[in-house]
This record gives C-alpha cells, sequence and structure tokens, in this order.
C-alpha cells in the first residue's frame, strides 16, 4: 500500500494565458493549476527538474502528494493530467485535484506479476502476454495502492486471468463492471506451429 506521503514543492503563479505560461517555462518551471475541494483554481508553477525527476520515478499519476505552497496550508493532491511537448516529450503544464483521505478517485495502477519460475505453463517455454500492464480501480485517497500483484504459481500454458482472480486492496474496485483479462500464458511458437499442423485435414 501506499506509504509516506511525499512533499512537492510549487509556487503560486502570476499571470494566466499563453504569454505567462511561457514565461513560466523561460523561467525553468512548469505551469499548474489546481482546483477542486470547493475552492477556487489556483495557477502554480513548478521546479522543472523537480517534476521532471517525480515523472521519471514512476507511479506520480497513482500517488497522493503533500503539495507545499509558501504561505499557505498544505494540501493533498493527486495529479489529474501531465500535458507533455509534441517532439521532446517533457513536462509543459500539469493539473492537480485536491482530496481529502476519504476522498473516493479513480486511478490506474500497475499490475505487477511475481513467482514466474513457479509457473509449471512458463517453465515449459510459455510466454507471458500482458494485455493491461495497468488498472483503472476506484480507491480511497487515504490508502492509494502502489501496485496489484498477479501470483504466476501453478500457471499453465493456455491460463487466462482476469481481474477477479486477483484479490484487490481493501475498498479497492475496478470501475469496468466486467470480468476483463489481464494476461494469459501462451505456448511457445513452436509448439502453436505444430498444433497448427496437426490441426490440417488430412489429404485426401
Amino acid at each position: 500500500m501506499a506509504g509516506e506521503i511525499h512533499d512537492l514543492v510549487a509556487k503560486v503563479r502570476t499571470g494566466t494565458g499563453k504569454g505567462a505560461a511561457r514565461q513560466t517555462r523561460r523561467n525553468g518551471d512548469v505551469p499548474g493549476i489546481v482546483y477542486g475541494g470547493g475552492e477556487a483554481p489556483l495557477p502554480i508553477s513548478i521546479n522543472f527538474d523537480q517534476l521532471l525527476t517525480r515523472l521519471r520515478a514512476g507511479h506520480f499519476l497513482s500517488t497522493m502528494w503533500n503539495l507545499k505552497i509558501e504561505g499557505m496550508p498544505d494540501q493533498r493532491v493527486v495529479c489529474r493530467g501531465v500535458q507533455r511537448h509534441v517532439v521532446k516529450d517533457l513536462p509543459t503544464h500539469v493539473d492537480f485535484l485536491r482530496i481529502s483521505p476519504n476522498t473516493r478517485i479513480n486511478l490506474r495502477i500497475d499490475v505487477e506479476f511475481t513467482n514466474h519460475a513457479a509457473s509449471p505453463g512458463l517453465k515449459r517455454g510459455g510466454t507471458l502476454v500482458v494485455v493491461r500492464p495497468q488498472v483503472e480501480l476506484e480507491v480511497t485517497a487515504g490508502d492509494i495502492p502502489d501496485h496489484i500483484e498477479v501470483d504466476l504459481t501453478g500457471r499453465e500454458i493456455g491460463d487466462v486471468i482476469h481481474i477477479q482472480d486477483i484479490p484487490l486492496p481493501a475498498g479497492a474496485r475496478p470501475t469496468i463492471e466486467r470480468n476483463f483479462v489481464i494476461a494469459n500464458i501462451s505456448a511457445p511458437s513452436g509448439l502453436r506451429a505444430a498444433d497448427a499442423i496437426d490441426d490440417e485435414p488430412a489429404a485426401s
């Protein structure tokens, strides 16, 4: 489960619009906005290097942050969007939503697969085909899981793993009601080719 809530330092941004945003970027910051929680939207800026480091560390969109702005009370937020440069793929704008620990929110949570060596299907040369490396869950903001875990112990070739096969953290539930596929273990390519030949009708 999510542990310590990490700080994210920001500044109040003066001015709005494209011109002010461009000036913010020239100053080495990334413009953003904080909204929700029954309060007025607040334009902010975050140091570019700080934000890029956090983004590259992963889980940025599924983490609750303690937003620190000088002269203001700390605010709990989650990121609801990161706009990126179309060529450089670097952050150009961020949106944050104010939340309380009891707020229910939808987040994309990483799926991690464990115990590969304990899967007979993988030992026989099968391939783990990941259909959904992330799953959107409705979770409580104060109890956001870092990931959900799929145990591959005992999994054979041909096994299909659905969302209902996975134990979810307490209070978490999928946003999609149907029992969708997370992954499967497919046969080795050589075995698939042999099966295809076996399935061909005999020549008359």
